[in-house]
């Protein structure tokens, strides 16, 4: 069933139209992502097709009491509200009922002898039964607490950025909705959030169509692809692997028309310029018509594929020594919390090191340490004179409105050495995707993304030797993430890079610091990837030997000598063996019930998640009835 329809829309602002009669359709079991460089108007189609705004021209139509649900890249919350209120705020009447039910609750423990209030819960806890709040509110913590939100009372008003932004992603995946649209739902998720979403969004029935430069998210969750060029909209079927195969073949496809197109009018001019025919009006016509065909070229723009080999300030032998660094923060209830304990590293001139862990725990404050931003409690950090930094941090894009790109870039260099000469402030703008008209705008009139990616170049602008980058991935397109990882393939000099970009970590880096949420750092010889395949195995065999622990502890409520042989069954173990033939007789039917359960609820993570526990304790349980099965049963 076809969920949403435009047909001919156009988005202008002032001179500059983002796109121009274009058409889309989204049906219920669409995931669509949208590509395409900042600036060309993603988030405003998202907002335009969610109805938040109105496109220029064309229109809109709906399936009836089609249900929408919208995520914002920047989310209108309400400071008062706790974690758990804002997911359930205006929401459908057994949200409200919930809400009610959460707040009457609270009240109540801080009032235990309150008869008024005893009743007022018990009451609501009917209403509850009525209209299933106990899986809803189950669900509406579960999810809060998978996106990262551990206290679900903490109010908004003191939260960071980050945080209301996982706050709004858990509000739009636990309201019902027939389409969902997510604009940037990776940013500011660490890696194994993500990969739960990733699942989520796999079972989720219903429309989704969404914005991400995650490429490994794209690949795994998106059946079609929408890519944003030139105002036009472009429709790939499949994943992002297969959109890249199909545009690569549909630009080849251009090319070919386009070289055909500029055959035929050097042919007609050829032929033009060789009779007395050329000097008619006729002719002039066509002359002038064979020239427009050779100066106008159809072909989309190619953007990014030229190398930037730039030439780094130069590094000697001594870099940035790291010696026992300690780092405490104060938590919002004056308790201390580690972030970096003792930790040491000697950076190496040709390092590439990627740094993962969870948020909050003390990745960015390693970087504010290293470029002295921050001092550390204790420990000493030794930086080499001939270092020259480079720091992308996400949280210091400190640009002047009112300044115009162009300006921006050559306050800071006029041009960068690159092996083969030097690139101007101008040509390096256009590499990173600034057309001389934008190059000439105010930094008011950029996106987000634009704004991130202006913030980069002008980074790499200093030319530096020891590069850090804070997340970096966050709001930049997907070909300005191609043009900085093939920055960062010729770059020679130091790199350290805070990413939780599955993809970008593998592409940029071959070693990680690997972060817990308690101070400790651990060091991986290995990019991502590889990472996430150890951590697997280790979690698989300790899993493992938890299960051993588990048996060795069974087998020893039940010892036998070792000078006895096998006994025939007392009663009790008759009894018991029989016992094992209707227990394993029923985990097997639950199994086969799951399996079926498992099926129908697809679309409901959580439930799916709850089964599969469900059933990894029953094999379990399964697997140790039938040894003890076989044991009783060689002496009967």
């Amino acid at each position: 069933m076809v969920l949403l329809t435009a047909e001919n829309i156009s988005k202008s602002y002032g001179v500059r139209t983002l796109f121009k009669d274009v058409n889309l359709s989204v049906a219920d079991r669409d995931k669509i992502g949208v590509v395409g460089v900042n600036g060309t108007g993603k988030s405003t189609l998202l907002r335009i097709l969610a109805g938040m705004q109105p496109p220029d021209g064309g229109t809109i139509s709906t399936a009836n009491n089609m249900r929408l649900e919208f995520l914002h890249q920047q989310p209108d919350l309400d400071d008062e509200l706790s974690a758990l209120d804002q997911v359930l705020v205006d929401g459908p009447p057994e949200f409200e009922v919930v809400r009610a039910y959460e707040k009457a609750s609270r009240q109540l423990s801080e009032h235990p002898e309150d008869t008024s209030l005893i009743e007022k819960v018990s009451n609501l806890a009917e209403k509850m039964d009525r209209v299933d709040g106990w899986t809803l509110e189950n669900d509406a913590k579960a999810i809060l607490t998978k996106v990262g939100i551990d206290d679900l009372d903490k109010r908004i008003g003191t939260m960071s950025g980050g945080q209301r932004r996982r706050v709004a992603l858990a509000r739009a995946l636990i309201r019902p909705s027939d389409l969902l649209i997510l604009d940037e739902p990776t940013n500011h998720l660490d890696v194994d959030t993500i990969e739960w979403l990733e699942g989520y969004l796999q079972n989720r029935t219903g429309g989704l169509l969404m914005v991400t430069h995650d490429r490994y998210f794209l690949d795994r969750v998106c059946s079609v692809i929408i890519e944003l060029d030139q105002q036009t909209l472009h429709r790939y079927e499949g994943n992002y692997s297969t959109y890249l195969e199909k545009r690569a073949e549909r630009y080849e496809m251009l090319r070919k028309r386009e070289e055909k197109r500029k055959n035929l009018a050097r042919q007609e001019l050829e032929w033009l310029r060789r009779g007395p025919k050329a000097r008619t009006s006729k002719s002039k016509v066509r002359v002038e018509r064979a020239h427009k065909l050779l100066e106008t070229s159809h072909l989309p723009e190619e953007r990014g594929e030229v190398e930037i080999d730039t030439v780094e300030s130069r590094l000697g032998k001594k870099t940035v020594v790291l010696e026992h660094i300690h780092k405490e923060w104060t938590r919002e209830d004056g308790s201390p919390f580690t972030v970096v304990e003792d930790f040491s590293y000697n950076f190496a001139r040709d390092d590439r090191l990627g740094i993962v862990g969870p948020n909050g725990a003390g990745k960015s404050t390693l970087l504010d340490i290293i470029t002295g931003k921050t001092e550390p409690d204790s420990g000493q950090v030794d930086v080499g004179e001939t270092v020259v930094f480079g720091y992308y941090d996400q949280e210091a894009m400190d640009l002047d409105e009112d300044e115009r790109v162009h300006d921006y870039i050559v306050g800071i260099s006029n041009k960068v050495e690159t092996a083969d000469g030097f690139l101007t402030a101008t040509q390096m703008l256009e590499k990173f995707l600034f057309s001389r008209n934008r190059q000439w705008e105010p930094i008011k009139n950029l996106s987000g993304g634009e704004r991130r990616r202006l913030y980069l170049l002008g980074v790499l602008m200093r030319s530096p030797n020891f590069l850090l980058l804070d997340e970096p991935t966050n709001d930049l397109d997907v070909e300005t993430l191609n043009i900085l990882e093939d920055y960062l393939d010729s770059f020679g000099g130091v790199l350290v890079v805070v990413s939780h970009d599955r993809h970008f970590l593998d592409r940029a880096v071959d070693h990680l610091l690997v972060f817990d949420d308690q101070g400790h750092i651990d060091r991986f010889p290995g990019s991502y990837s590889p990472w996430y395949d150890h951590k697997k195995e280790q979690e698989a065999a300790e899993a493992a030997q938890r299960r051993a622990e588990r048996e060795a502890e069974r087998a020893a409520a039940q010892p036998k000598k070792a000078d006895e042989g096998p006994k025939k069954l007392s009663y009790k173990e008759k009894k018991e063996l029989e016992g094992l033939e209707a227990r394993i007789e029923e985990i097997e039917a639950r199994l086969g019930e799951i399996e079926g359960e498992m099926v129908e609820q697809a679309a409901d993570y959580e439930a799916v998640h709850k089964l599969a526990d469900e059933q990894n304790e029953l094999e379990e349980e399964l697997l140790m009835a039938m040894e003890l099965w076989e044991e009783l049963a060689e002496r009967l």
